[in-house]
């Protein structure tokens, strides 16, 4: 969010993300929050999600209540959305981790979005009650991520929480409000409305309805507001309840329908004072002709057509599809657009071979007949994250297997007893780690690689034996490409087949 520095300033409240690794207890710890914070009667009414609501929480020093907007939506998918435009969502990011587990894949993610944003954090040590839990450890792995917790002789907060039980959740607002009273968070309301769109779809029976949080000014119902790709003018406006308001100020989220076509997530809104200025804001849409050459021989290409349900969107999804590794296999899109999936994206798929991934849109009922017949792929996401990470794993399976070799341990060949055809049986020394029956091998003559071979029988001390370790003396049955002389060095290893990584 924005900082604001002139006369016409007002204090509002923080506006708060909360990250971290799938099945940590993101939406545990907001579901507490909102449960324990707002009246039963209003939020056994919320029966839509929008994005973000309210929260009050009242000071026992003082008697006053101080507010707090959430953020209660994919928390990688609308923040991610809102660095690619270089904006800032949240005031303050709770990073969570679970306890018993410590720092994923999604957790390093996480504080790199944070650390991008250069937004105040607060640690939490969620799932505290549960077996295995041990945030001392975690603070400790939290070093190698440049992330210092207070406890530690660091600047950054912590705490110990469980959604299931309550705990630590009343300590984690005052950190909150505390970080917030430290940031000394302003807003211009006398300056024209802006602010962020935090979600964005269409509803059947309302049309584009959008969820916006205001940096700073006042909208007001029947103002004109305008994105990068949508314009209108708020007819309708609701709170995170549902009740309808004619006025909403800095940090408040609140629903807006009224806009001509749906705008993106993470785009900015701002108002302006007739609609031809609006309009003007408008950005030419994007238009995919695709690749020419598309297919080269034998090279690895994952094949997309995107159909997205607003322009919008596909800045946010491109930026996320950027960031994954694309040097073992590429991403090539085809086609990208706005719209249901049609019967054109079906035979598009067909002739190149391509995944059809659609975003919150649906499939057309002649599309819906051609995919069971020519047996294309269609994947449906409601959330960017889920999306890039199926993109991830088609790329994966692109990548195939890949075959490691790891080195065992090396024999020298010490005498040389019996050769016949392609076998010989000669006596070694192992040198360092160890030696196994049928194991193959590289043969090393003046440091330079001979050939290869495999050990057929393994003696020691005159008996058969499956292993042989360093330091000890062996007879080997070899088998190879190459005969085998005095002071040769046998390299013994093992391949397995691995999973292949981007």
């Amino acid at each position: 969010m924005i900082k604001e520095k002139n006369k016409n300033l007002v204090t509002r409240s923080p506006v708060v993300v909360i990250l971290g690794h799938v099945d940590h207890g993101k939406t545990s710890i907001l579901d507490y929050i909102r449960k324990s914070h707002v009246a039963e009667k209003e939020s056994g009414a919320i029966t839509q999600h929008i994005g973000a609501y309210e929260i009050e929480h009242p000071l026992a020093d003082s008697g006053q209540v101080k507010k707090i907007t959430f953020i209660d939506t994919p928390g990688h998918e609308a923040f991610g959305a809102m660095r690619c435009r270089g904006a800032k969502l949240a005031d303050v990011a709770i990073l969570v981790i679970a306890a018993e587990e410590g720092i994923k894949p999604q957790t390093k993610e996480a504080i790199s979005h944070i650390k991008e944003a250069g937004i105040p954090m607060i640690i939490v040590f969620n799932k505290i009650d549960k077996p295995g839990a041990d945030p001392e450890k975690i603070k400790r792995e939290l070093i190698k991520q440049d992330i210092l917790v207070e406890s530690m002789g660091g600047k950054i907060p912590s705490v110990n929480t469980s959604a299931q039980t309550g705990q630590g959740i009343s300590d984690l607002i005052e950190l909150i409000l505390l970080l917030a009273e430290m940031e000394d968070l302003k807003a211009d309301i006398l300056a024209p409305a802006q602010g962020l769109v935090i979600e964005s779809y269409l509803n059947s029976s309302r049309g584009p309805t959008t969820t916006l949080i205001l940096e700073k000014g006042v909208l007001n119902k029947g103002d004109i507001l305008a994105t990068s790709f949508a314009f209108g003018r708020v007819r309708i406006m609701e709170d995170f309840k549902g009740n309808c308001i004619s006025q909403a100020l800095p940090s408040m989220p609140v629903i807006v329908i009224g806009f001509e076509t749906a705008p993106g997530v993470g785009e900015e809104f701002k108002v302006f004072s007739n609609l031809k200025q609006a309009k003007e804001q408008i950005k030419e849409p994007k238009v995919f002709k695709g690749r020419k050459n598309i297919i080269e021989k034998d090279k690895k290409v994952l094949n997309l057509i995107l159909k997205i349900d607003v322009l919008g969107s596909l800045e946010a999804i491109e930026n996320v599809l950027k960031d994954i590794p694309q040097e073992k296999v590429s991403i090539n899109i085809l086609k990208a657009g706005a719209g249901e999936i049609n019967d054109s994206d079906i035979k598009l798929a067909k002739i190149y071979n391509a995944k059809i991934i659609g975003f919150r849109v649906k499939t057309n009922q002649i599309a819906q007949k051609l995919v069971l017949r020519e047996k294309i792929t269609i994947l449906s996401f409601d959330v960017i994250y889920e999306l890039a990470q199926a993109v991830r794993q088609f790329l994966e399976k692109k990548v195939g297997h890949e075959i490691v070799k790891t080195s065992m341990g090396k024999v020298k060949i010490l005498a040389i007893f019996k050769a016949e055809k392609n076998d010989q049986i000669v006596g070694g020394k192992v040198m360092f780690g160890e030696i196994k029956r049928g194991a193959s091998l590289e043969v090393y003559r003046n440091e330079e690689l001979a050939g290869k071979g495999k050990i057929t029988k393994l003696q020691q001390d005159k008996k058969d034996v499956d292993q042989v370790a360093k330091g000890r003396e062996c007879g080997i049955l070899y088998s190879g490409d190459v005969e085998l002389k005095e002071g040769d060095f046998l390299e013994v290893y093992k391949e397995e087949r691995v999973k292949g990584e981007l």
